[in-house]
């Protein structure tokens, strides 16, 4: 398993961005964000409950069983420290999580030790994937950094 996800790595990495559409949000500028607001996005935001970034085996699933329960409506956001399209859409992202913070916003790094068993679980094979699940169903999915088709879907999910 660790090979085949190593070849997936490699070539998500020498394929993806040539196949990536982006869309830029012009209501959105992330010049203009603080860097706390920046900083906080790479890091799990202590002042703030609705973004968790998931390290461990243990806590992916701890997070996923949560969301499968109909317990807690959530985002599953899948993200590259390498990945360009995962960068343009982290601030929006980040947006998104203080407008619906009802809405628990799970970050997973498939680069992160530990969690290749469970991302292949969800079929993830590409990032940025986010997986939008309410109440216990997974009910949409969007891979690329459509920044349109991720507002749209947030509002119609979670409002």
């Amino acid at each position: 398993m660790k090979t085949n996800w190593s070849n997936f790595h490699q070539i998500g990495r020498n394929s993806f961005l040539a196949a990536s559409t982006v869309y830029v949000s012009s209501d959105f500028n992330f010049l203009n964000t603080s860097l706390s607001d920046r900083r906080s996005f790479c890091s799990a935001a202590g002042d703030r409950s609705s973004f968790v970034e998931l390290k461990s085996e243990e806590d992916f699933n701890n997070a996923l069983s949560k969301a499968r329960e109909g317990s807690l409506p959530s985002v599953f956001y899948f993200t590259a420290v390498w990945c360009g399209p995962c960068r343009l859409i982290s601030p929006v992202i980040l947006e998104l999580s203080k407008k619906y913070p009802d809405v628990t916003t799970y970050k997973v790094d498939i680069d992160e030790g530990g969690l290749s068993n469970s991302i292949g679980k969800l079929n993830v094979a590409a990032v940025p994937t986010l997986q939008f699940f309410k109440g216990g169903v997974k009910k949409a999915e969007l891979i690329g950094a459509d920044v349109l088709k991720l507002r749209s879907l947030m509002e119609q999910l979670y409002k």
